[in-house]
């Protein structure tokens, strides 16, 4: 007990467990609201391909009838094998929690009779590899440049690098992959201008189907890359041209720590935290793939095969892939969100 106050103090093991209390409260409430966002989420997905014209029978059948004559009792058949749009919508929608709780998620139009996940897990390994390969890099050389001109505004490598990046940032993913098959396929042919690999090479692990599978991909990461590094080098420039300005930056200089240690360990140590969490964000969003880079190249991935979906009015496909972008996305925002809680304490007063 204090003698001047009568109160007893309370131990730093207990601000901690207190500390570690809050973070996991407000963990949890955010948990909730990101199942009910899901929730969401599902239900969009089932509501949306019924108020959209047509249904998936209805292009199986055309799509069968450009070929031959569609008798009445294959048309019975295949109505009931892609569901009865005009049916009880509220059994509609069990149904549709009952087979997506199985893993269920229908068979695609265009690659008929193929299940749609089976279709998705073609394109998966591709863009996981591709996109989430150079997010990391974009990430990576984006916030080290960022910090190196931040650190120092008004010098010549900031008053380079920051109208480069703004111009690299306003490219789209379509105008950099046209230009670089363009300059690397067509003009100077270096590289191949679609496809993941040698399509007469067998998937696998072997050095040459790998070999030939980085070649592919060399001009769709370049796109993405270039891209993309703008967006992360302009965000780190900017939060550590305000970081260098706070008072615990200018006390840490006063103090004659060295500048390098300061800019590490002060500035872009708090600088960092929008970075991480826009990372955290971006790597969920690998899963829905380059949609624009990997039509352009014709590359195996998600994008593509969204692309193909749209193009062929594969409805279960599109409402396969738009649930499991849409998902990633959240389980992405929701990492991100908690680790903003974990490392901040200012969000969790909210």
């Amino acid at each position: 007990m204090s003698a001047t106050t009568g109160v007893a103090p309370v131990s730093t093991a207990g601000r901690r467990s207190g500390a570690r209390g809050g973070a996991l409260r407000v963990i949890a409430r955010r948990c909730l609201f990101y199942l009910g966002t899901a929730w969401a989420a599902i239900t969009l997905n089932f509501l949306i391909p019924r108020v959209m014209p047509g249904d998936p029978a209805s292009v199986i059948i055309t799509q069968l009838a450009q070929r031959q004559p569609i008798t009445p009792e294959t048309e019975q058949a295949i109505r009931a094998l892609f569901g009865q749009p005009e049916g009880n919508i509220a059994q509609q929608y069990v149904d549709y929690l009952g087979e997506l709780s199985q893993g269920n998620l229908g068979l695609s139009t265009t690659y008929y009779p193929q299940p749609v996940w089976e279709v998705i897990s073609t394109g998966l390994p591709w863009t996981l590899t591709l996109v989430g390969v150079t997010t990391v890099i974009a990430f990576l050389l984006g916030t080290g440049l960022g910090i190196l001109s931040g650190s120092r505004p008004g010098r010549l490598a900031d008053s380079v690098m920051a109208p480069l990046a703004t111009l690299l940032g306003s490219m789209p993913y379509f105008w950099v992959g046209t230009l670089a098959l363009l300059a690397f396929s067509v003009t100077v042919p270096w590289f191949p201008s679609q496809n993941g690999a040698d399509l007469s090479l067998d998937p696998g692990f072997s050095l040459e189907f790998i070999a030939s599978a980085i070649h592919h991909a060399v001009l769709p990461a370049l796109t993405i890359i270039v891209s993309s590094i703008g967006g992360w080098f302009l965000g780190m420039r900017n939060m550590m041209i305000t970081t260098i300005a706070e008072d615990y930056v200018q006390l840490a200089e006063a103090k004659g720590l060295s500048r390098w240690r300061v800019m590490m360990s002060y500035a872009a140590r708090n600088a960092m935290l929008p970075q991480v969490a826009g990372l955290a964000i971006s790597l969920g969003s690998v899963v829905g793939g380059s949609l624009l880079a990997e039509a352009v190249f014709a590359y195996p991935g998600v994008g593509y095969l969204f692309y193909q979906a749209v193009v062929s009015l594969d409805y279960p496909l599109m409402q396969a892939l738009f649930l499991t972008i849409s998902l990633s996305v959240l389980a992405a925002n929701f990492v991100a969100d908690s680790i903003y809680v974990l490392l901040d304490p200012r969000t969790r007063e909210a």
